[in-house]
């Protein structure tokens, strides 16, 4: 009895040794795929297709432009939606369409988290220049339609919204030409955005935080018509939109 007792006993113990490396092994699996930050800030990306977005001597390059700053903005803010809406002749009924990326998507346990992330990262980069190829062949530059479309368009949950705007920002739709207007003071930019306004109605963007990326791009040798455009959009979109404009992407 005394020897099956002692037999038993060295059975456990093997069974034991045996199990405990097993353990050793799973705990460090566990804490590499320690679980992410969840992603939840609703971001949008709006892309300029008009003929000034080519990549010429005259234009700003918006596909070059798009490519430079997209993965940085979806990484800096640490977005977990993206949705997209192009710059074409009339921005808030065209045709281009892409569904929204979901940047932080359902996993299991053992997901590697950086590498899904990433993998969704470049499915936004993808749909975000599909949109970009859809908006050149319908040209146009109706800004505010398209600001309008993709406040439309982000989620009202999860903070607020950030939004991504590849574009010199040159409005020049059917129905008003920005380069038409004078906006050499701050009494006569006020007067151009009621009009503006009163013709388009104002997009629904307040609260997000606007990045521009080209904007003024074109008056790149007339530093004076430079300041007084920028002027006009910072505000248009702050002072009217009720919107933050936040220039650190500007390429």
């Amino acid at each position: 009895m005394q020897h099956s007792a002692r037999t038993g006993h060295r059975s456990t113990v093997r069974r034991l040794v045996a199990v405990v490396p097993l353990v050793c092994a799973l705990s460090a699996l566990v804490s590499c795929t320690e679980q992410e930050k969840a992603l939840s800030t609703p971001c949008g990306v709006v892309v300029d297709g008009s003929g000034s977005a080519a990549a010429v001597k005259e234009g700003f390059d918006s596909e070059a432009k798009l490519k430079d700053s997209l993965v940085e903005f979806l990484t800096d803010q640490q977005c977990g939606t993206v949705d997209f809406a192009p710059v074409t002749r009339s921005s808030r009924s065209s045709s281009c369409r892409q569904r929204q990326v979901d940047l932080d998507p359902p996993h299991e346990a053992n997901t590697d988290q950086k590498v899904q992330r990433a993998d969704a990262q470049q499915e936004a980069a993808v749909a975000a220049l599909a949109e970009l190829t859809c908006a050149r062949k319908q040209n146009g530059s109706d800004v505010w339609g398209a600001l309008a479309r993709i406040g439309e368009a982000v989620p009202g949950h999860g903070g607020a919204p950030k939004l991504l705007v590849v574009s010199d920002f040159d409005q020049a739709d059917p129905e008003f030409h920005l380069s038409r207007q004078n906006l050499t003071t701050e009494g006569r930019r006020a007067r151009v955005i009621d009009s503006l306004v009163k013709k388009r109605g104002l997009p629904g963007i307040r609260g997000m935080d606007v990045f521009p990326v080209g904007l003024g791009m074109q008056y790149s040798a007339k530093p004076s018509e430079a300041d007084d455009f920028e002027s006009f959009w910072v505000e248009a979109l702050e002072g009217r939109a009720k919107a933050h404009v936040d220039s650190r992407y500007k390429r």
